[in-house]
């Protein structure tokens, strides 16, 4: 249901252009091979993080629906680093699911004691 989804998202980002709905919607867009529209969401995600912080974990969520996965890994890495709170969901959050079989997964889970 991604022409759903990619609507609702972009009502919430009429109501409030934040970075946590804008990091969802490019996610959407990529999960939905619109490629193009999930860049300039990364684009736009840079552009505001200039002016306001932008948490790792919005980059993060978008490089893996891009299926990007060092550049995940890159930002989850500055997102633990950050201390940014949703990093206590990365074992629970099904966007990341695609990041379970790389050996470097199971550090961060190890590193941030959610590997029980």
């Amino acid at each position: 249901m991604y022409a759903e989804a990619i609507s609702e998202f972009r009502a919430a980002l009429a109501l409030h252009m934040g970075a946590q709905p804008l990091a969802q919607l490019g996610h959407a867009y990529a999960l939905s091979g619109r490629r193009t529209e999930a860049l300039k969401v990364l684009d736009q995600l840079k552009e505001l993080s200039r002016r306001s912080f932008v948490s790792p974990w919005d980059f993060a969520t978008v490089y893996v629906g891009l299926g990007e996965n060092n550049q995940a890994f890159a930002s989850l890495e500055k997102a633990i680093e950050a201390h940014v709170f949703p990093v206590i969901f990365l074992k629970v959050d099904q966007r990341f699911d695609p990041l379970h079989s790389d050996p470097r997964y199971p550090d961060l889970l190890r590193r941030l004691d959610l590997d029980r």
